[in-house]
């Protein structure tokens, strides 16, 4: 976990900034002044700062929750994957194209449990972040995944994803290889996976990107995280011509946890710590441990045909519709 100086702020953070500033400042100040005590000074700027996350957290704009998704500190697939389990197993490659870096999988141990982790994984710095494409995967990329998924289904183990992408690749290359298809044909292979199946979305959950490992028994969300057809640059790109209004079109969008578990497009929201999951990796994967060992425990006592039956009804009890005589 990156500590300040090294942590990167958005611009809402700015108080929290000035904040560790200070506490620099008073530390400097006891190491010149050895006699003065300071650490009153220190505690009470640190309890201040733990109030400014809190107020953060509970008066978010529809945007700010964008930005915080994204934040560049905050953790992926792969730190989750690292602070919830043990024995951590990756696969490798679709057979048939390429292995995919934007879409990462493998058996894990969930306390003594062996579980099948499939995800989006985003870099941490310039050079990951190209190599991963961003989080953005090719058709290779969820064939990979689909093939992971019956390699679970095959051992009898629960497959649970975490989703984080700001969409599938949209590249010419990848059409020319059935992007389109591989999603499609994920979303229809979910559906009837014998094996219990759990989605969270953790970071970014925009377009088929996110629905081609988002069909599960359960599908949750983090606090901080969207789930929605389009981003709201794009949807302002496209309503707007302009990005201008990624503001207006991320409230108009209802893409925040709270409003797709309010829509029943989701069976759950799990908080983060105070000010995001970025400020604790720790706690954050605690947290979410803790709802997937809960809901594995209560999917692994329905027969694979009451959880396909459950799976199936529960989508298509989405959405608002009126029929006209």
């Amino acid at each position: 976990m990156p500590e300040y100086p090294n942590r990167q702020f958005l611009d809402f953070e700015k108080p929290i900034k000035e904040l560790y500033e200070q506490i620099d400042q008073a530390k400097k100040l006891a190491e010149k002044n050895p006699k003065v005590d300071y650490s009153d000074n220190i505690q009470q700027l640190e309890t201040h700062i733990l109030d400014i996350r809190k107020d953060i957290t509970t008066n978010l704009t529809p945007w700010q929750r964008v930005q915080l998704s994204r934040h560049p500190d905050r953790p992926y697939t792969l730190k989750y994957i690292e602070k919830m389990t043990s024995n951590f197993v990756e696969l490798f490659g679709d057979r048939n194209v390429a292995d995919d870096k934007a879409m990462i999988g493998g058996f894990a141990e969930l306390d003594g449990e062996t579980v099948m982790f499939i995800g989006q994984q985003k870099g941490t710095n310039t050079k990951q972040r190209q190599m991963r494409n961003f989080g953005m995967a090719n058709p290779e990329g969820y064939r990979k995944a689909l093939r992971l998924m019956k390699l679970a289904e095959k051992f009898d183990k629960p497959v649970v994803t975490l989703i984080d992408t700001p969409g599938a690749f949209p590249g010419m290359e990848a059409e020319e290889r059935g992007q389109s298809e591989a999603i499609a044909r994920n979303i229809y292979e979910m559906f009837r996976l014998k094996v219990p199946v759990i989605c969270v979305i953790i970071g970014e959950g925009a377009s088929g990107g996110a629905l081609g490992i988002g069909v599960g028994d359960r599908v949750f969300m983090l606090e901080n995280s969207w789930y929605t057809v389009i981003s709201p640059e794009n949807c302002s790109s496209i309503l707007w011509r302009s990005w201008d209004y990624k503001e207006t079109a991320a409230e108009q969008l209802k893409l925040t946890s709270d409003n797709m578990s309010e829509f029943g497009l989701v069976d759950g929201v799990i908080p983060e710590p105070l000010g995001g999951a970025h400020w604790d990796y720790n706690e954050a994967a605690s947290i979410l441990k803790s709802t997937l060992k809960k809901s594995l425990a209560e999917l692994k006592k329905l027969s694979p045909e009451k959880r396909i039956n459950q799976r199936i009804g529960k989508f298509e009890k989405m959405g608002f519709w009126n029929e006209v005589s």
